[in-house]
């Protein structure tokens, strides 16, 4: 392995959408941009398709149950925030159960936001991604 390579991190998002409103989360206790809404979202770990890290991040947060071939890549950006790293947009056209805020002690609120009025207190790679996704753009960068 070549040491002089940065090591950066992926990340997988869940852009579920209901009409024109997007499911979106509001952040508390995580230490990285609380009382500010975001995704349903989380780290790749090791062994996991970036598929697998996404379906099993909505089962955990959202209590949504998909399968990773449910999931359908609409974005990637690449992003340089407190480390560098890739965050990956997913949607799906599965037919799914509510969303059920699971980890109350990291999400302060579950709810749907229409796309075009995001709250202003969205995190601001997540609102860019958002525009990107319902634009169609396969890939951005943010933070450079």
């Amino acid at each position: 392995m070549n040491e002089t390579r940065d090591r950066f991190f992926v990340e997988a998002h869940l852009v579920l959408m209901r009409e024109d409103q997007v499911l979106m989360l509001l952040r508390q206790n995580t230490g990285y941009m609380d009382n500010h809404w975001g995704l349903v979202a989380g780290h790749v770990d090791a062994g996991e398709t970036f598929r697998e890290a996404m379906a099993r991040e909505a089962q955990e947060e959202a209590g949504l149950t998909l399968g990773p071939e449910e999931l359908h890549l609409a974005h990637i950006m690449h992003r340089n925030s407190d480390t560098e790293r890739v965050s990956l947009f997913f949607t799906t056209n599965a037919r799914i159960t509510e969303p059920q805020n699971m980890e109350p002690d990291k999400c302060a609120a579950l709810t749907w936001h229409p796309q075009t009025a995001l709250p202003d207190t969205t995190i601001p790679y997540i609102r860019s991604a958002l525009g990107h996704v319902a634009a169609g753009t396969q890939y951005s960068e943010f933070g450079w």
